[in-house]
């Protein structure tokens, strides 16, 4: 892919987006694993767990842009990040089980440990993103980074003020699914060099998920326990 190409740089906006939108978790993890540390130690767990988290998550990255090379991958990747788009929608995530701990060691660990885990939804995405391009994964998370470790509190307040924050991050998710899906080569056959099946392949996706996840998320919303 060309650096100074439109689709370099729409696909590296993709990742930054992607990033920032699934910022939220870094940041409870990070909260919820350092706030029974001194204050001393707070920043010293949320640097290391951070920098940890990191190094782990452009591993597994960039092992994903390998995987997704393999034939069949791609299709199988994209129908993932299709339901883990819905899945933004549709649930609050749980974070129940991210303990709080006095020991700075212990605090590094879970970060980096419970970041790896629920990371796997950012690696996907942002490997099917670049488009098999190791350069767009490593520029995306240069920048992100820095706005997800010092930004991450202000993200998740911004999305808490304006939800609409979360439906465009799972229209690019789903987007993002729609060209992995579309691009896999096993399926070239089907839709070939066909751009207007590709893109309403890709918007009806993008329509599905959204209307999925906010009918999931409108019904949760009206099954809250009466108080008083």
């Amino acid at each position: 892919m060309d650096l100074f190409s439109p689709e370099f740089w729409s696909a590296l906006g993709a990742i930054i987006i992607i990033d920032l939108i699934l910022a939220g978790d870094n940041a409870i993890v990070i909260g919820m694993a350092s706030k029974d540390l001194p204050k001393e130690h707070q920043k010293k767990a949320i640097y290391w767990g951070t920098a940890g988290a990191i190094i782990i998550r452009i591993i597994f990255t960039l092992v994903a842009v390998w995987l997704l090379q393999v034939p069949g991958l791609l299709l199988i990747g994209g129908l993932a990040l299709v339901w883990i788009a819905y899945k933004l929608l549709a649930d609050d995530k749980g974070h129940d089980n991210i303990k709080a701990t006095t020991s700075l060691k212990e605090a590094i660990r879970t970060i980096i440990i419970a970041d790896a885990v629920m990371g796997i939804d950012n690696v996907l995405a942002v490997a099917g993103a670049a488009h098999g391009s190791f350069l767009l994964v490593v520029l995306g998370l240069i920048i992100s980074v820095p706005i997800v470790v010092w930004g991450s509190t202000i993200i998740l307040k911004l999305i808490e003020r304006f939800p609409v924050i979360v439906y465009i991050g799972t229209a690019v998710l789903a987007m993002t699914a729609g060209k992995m899906i579309t691009d896999e080569p096993l399926l070239k056959g089907f839709i070939g060099e066909n751009d207007v099946l590709k893109w309403g392949i890709i918007i009806a996706i993008i329509a599905v998920v959204l209307l999925a996840g906010y009918a999931a998320k409108k019904k949760q919303g009206g099954h809250h326990p009466q108080t008083g």
